[in-house]
């Protein structure tokens, strides 16, 4: 007779698994996913998925690690109970887990732990979640030898870490480099790019390298009023380092390259703050109404990773034949070559829209992809104006509210 514990479905133990080793917290360098087959309604015929355990499970997409798909996989810094060694290198570890319920055949757990094996090849750890109940000595002897983590997770939901493994170093993959996108100060999974242009940006390293308050000077020199956007939009763009040290930034050294930058060209930082009151409201192309600093922009702008796959794979459609491509063009074609990066770049994490533009098996919905309000905000209106006023595209962003997809071009200024 099975037990309350072992009668907890696949999706039940991945809920509770996710909570415990992905909590709801503020932590910037945490992101993860599962797999697209949870954001069903019913899990097994008759076993329908309760909208509670799939917002839990949300956000959805089809991450391809190790030879297969995860039920789970995401990027964090484990607590010492649950992973042997708590970092590695200078990044959280990728985590890939595999959960197993019941199901009429029982609870298939040695399955899951050689999956959970398989992703070591490309994950830093794995782990096999399943019903406490189920899991026998032979499954936590399997799972020792595999280096294999093992979960068993209660009635209660209650996760116990019965075996740990050991972080090991990996090659990182295009796949998993999508999580660690999402996970870094870079990603736009939360709240990135809160304004469109540019000098917004290069201003604040200026107004907080110069003497006085950096508020009141982007306020005074016209720089930008939305001065806690402009922060956050400065460390996506890898230009200064927020919340690392008692002043609560500091530059980096593309952020110093910015102060080097205007002390070379107008003498002081107080001068070149000056110089961007001429541009306070201007609708014209940043590279085209201050060239040098278009073209510092442009060199931030690059240094921005969604960036470089971008423009590369643009000038690839270019050369295939895609001279103008739509943003529907734009998101199909790259969902070809780079699946997870793509949903994670361009698809509002949301479990509906997720539910609404991916199959069970990750596949895209083509008629899904003509509705904007599917895009995240800040990838195709803020972080598509940038690449317009640095010169990279030919045209500036929409808000997704204005978005018409099917219309909407995102063909370089100018391909080679």
């Amino acid at each position: 007779m099975s037990s309350a514990a072992d009668s907890l479905s696949e999706p039940q133990v991945l809920a509770h698994t996710k909570r415990r080793l992905f909590p709801d917290t503020d932590e910037s360098t945490t992101y993860a996913v599962a797999d697209t087959q949870f954001a069903k309604d019913e899990w097994l015929p008759g076993q329908p998925v309760e909208p509670a355990i799939r917002e839990r499970l949300a956000p959805f997409n089809h991450v391809r690690i190790g030879g297969g798909y995860p039920d789970l996989v995401g990027v964090r810094t484990l607590e010492s109970d649950l992973l042997a060694v708590d970092r590695l290198g200078d990044e959280p570890p990728l985590i890939a887990i595999e959960a197993k319920g019941m199901t009429n055949s029982g609870v298939d757990t040695q399955r899951g732990i050689v999956q959970a094996y398989d992703r070591l090849h490309e994950a830093n750890a794995a782990y096999l979640a399943a019903p406490s109940a189920a899991i026998s000595e032979t499954d936590r002897t399997l799972a020792r030898e595999l280096n294999v983590g093992v979960l068993g997770v209660d009635a209660t939901g209650t996760v116990a870490a019965l075996e740990v493994p050991r972080v090991v170093g990996n090659r990182t993959t295009s796949e998993a480099t999508a999580l660690r996108f999402q996970a870094s100060t870079q990603g736009v999974a939360d709240a990135s790019f809160g304004l469109n242009h540019p000098k917004n940006y290069l201003g604040y390293p200026l107004a907080h390298y110069a003497t006085g308050d950096t508020a009141t000077l982007l306020s005074e020199y016209k720089v930008v009023s939305a001065v806690t956007d402009a922060r956050r939009g400065a460390a996506f763009l890898g230009l200064i380092k927020d919340g690392v040290s008692a002043e609560g930034v500091e530059l980096t050294s593309l952020g110093e390259e910015v102060i080097r930058f205007a002390k070379a060209r107008y003498g002081s930082v107080d001068a070149a703050l000056a110089a961007f009151e001429d541009w306070y409201r201007s609708s014209k192309r940043f590279v085209d109404l201050a060239p040098a600093w278009g073209r510092l922009a442009r060199r931030v702008v690059f240094a921005y990773p969604a960036t470089e796959l971008l423009v590369t794979e643009l000038q690839t459609m270019y050369e295939d034949g895609i001279t103008e491509p739509s943003l529907v063009d734009t998101v199909e074609y790259l969902h070809e070559l780079h699946p997870s990066f793509t949903v994670e770049l361009f698809v509002r994490g949301d479990d509906g829209v997720r539910r609404e533009v991916l199959t069970d098996d990750g596949e895209l919905r083509p008629s899904a992809l003509a509705d904007g309000s599917v895009y995240h905000s800040p990838t195709v209106f803020q972080l598509k104006a940038m690449l317009y006023h640095t010169g990279i595209l030919a045209e500036r962003g929409a808000e997704p509210s204005r978005l018409e997809p099917l219309e909407d071009s995102w063909a370089l200024r100018e391909p080679v």
